[in-house]
């Protein structure tokens, strides 16, 4: 998709919004003046949007309406996931991996460094996958235990088998969390076939706007409230619903289950082809992550060899207009790094950019982009 004249291959960061969702938004902005707390008829049409929404993002995942709540961000819904069910069911050990999104990695970590709870991190293979029989071994003995896997990388793209990690989970009896927000809208999502207690998802990658997410969960495994104050969220999130952001999603969620197929269709083609001219163009490039498109369709991170005109690729290309990530928007503005990649190849001293894809893109979008990309790095091809 361009904007601007700009070429944007960054939708694993955030997507456009989707003129359907902007409509949708648009008129909850123009009719829904209540606040849906109050009981007056204003407050009630407002309610009656929020619990509209609510459905349909829970019978997209197969959860039940009392079984989802909004929140402001999936970061938020992790950490309240997290906390909550650490306080609530007597945690006293939680397995991670490496590679998990920074609100998930530091929640772990601030329960590491306080040794309130023993926090052990799974071994991660070069593309990515978590090492099961480890994750076996060490669930078969010790404290009751939540794992908190994400079910797709937002870096390289690795899937997780998070139906099959809850099962195991579950015959140690174990609690499961997962971050789906890069599997969302683009594989169905069904809390019951995958057996997981808890699930966060948001909607700003699926084209709806930024700011509103939801967490699911498990009826059997309820948490009492992390921000406290008013009744919203029947008592488990406290603060004024965000009316428009939840219409805006639930209109964006519809929209990705009616299209998926489609959609997932053309941005496979698209990274596959993307992938093959890379491969063909530039000598001594690399796929990190899932080598057979076993990953999310969407995501291809691509590692070039390390060399002096390599080092600004970022930047380079956000001269040429082309909006890229140097590994996920959580690190890309730092000098850190990537944890992602640090876990999977910890000596590679290789560029990495990713890009990723939407529906929205296009065939001539990646031509310009292997084109330039050909232009900064063989200019006298």
């Amino acid at each position: 998709m361009s904007t601007s004249n700009h070429i944007y291959f960054d939708n694993a960061a955030t997507t456009p919004l989707l003129p359907e969702v902007v409509e949708e938004m648009t008129q909850a902005m123009t009719s829904l003046s209540g606040n849906p707390s109050s009981i007056h008829s204003q407050g009630r049409n407002a309610r009656a949007k929020i619990e509209e929404a609510r459905r349909t993002i829970a019978e997209g995942i197969q959860a039940s309406i009392g079984e989802l709540f909004f929140t402001s961000s999936a970061t938020e819904s992790n950490n309240t996931i997290i906390h909550q069910a650490i306080r609530t069911h007597k945690i006293k050990r939680i397995i991670s991996s490496p590679i998990e999104h920074p609100c998930v990695l530091n929640t772990c970590k601030s329960y590491a460094d306080n040794q309130e709870v023993e926090v052990v991190m799974l071994d991660v293979k070069s593309d990515g996958s978590v090492d099961l029989n480890q994750l076996k071994s060490i669930i078969s003995s010790g404290p009751k235990t939540l794992v908190s896997l994400m079910y797709g990388n937002n870096e390289i793209g690795t899937i997780n088998p998070i139906k099959e990690i809850a099962e195991l989970t579950h015959e140690h009896g174990g609690l499961v969390h997962t971050d789906a927000v890069q599997v969302l809208g683009k594989f169905p999502v069904d809390v019951n076939d995958l057996g997981v207690d808890y699930l966060s998802g948001t909607a700003h990658k699926i084209h709806g706007p930024k700011g509103i997410a939801f967490m699911y969960i498990k009826g059997d495994h309820m948490i009492p409230p992390y921000m406290l104050g008013g009744a919203q969220e029947r008592n488990m999130r406290a603060g004024t619903e965000n009316i428009y952001g939840i219409a805006g999603f639930a209109k964006a969620f519809e929209l990705a289950l009616q299209d998926m197929e489609s959609r997932k269709t053309d941005i496979t083609e698209l990274r596959k082809y993307f992938r093959k001219e890379l491969l063909q163009a530039i000598p001594d490039v690399q796929i990190n992550g899932p080598q057979h498109d076993e990953g999310l369709y969407h995501i291809l991170s691509v590692s070039f060899p390390s060399t002096p005109k390599n080092e600004m690729l970022i930047y380079n290309l956000d001269i040429h207009k082309i909006c890229s990530s140097a590994g996920s928007a959580c690190s890309s503005g730092t000098n850190t790094g990537s944890h992602v990649l640090a876990a999977i190849n910890p000596d590679s001293d290789r560029i990495t950019i990713r890009f990723s894809f939407s529906h929205l893109n296009t065939i001539e979008e990646v031509d310009q982009v292997v084109q330039v990309l050909k232009e900064i790095m063989l200019p006298n091809s």
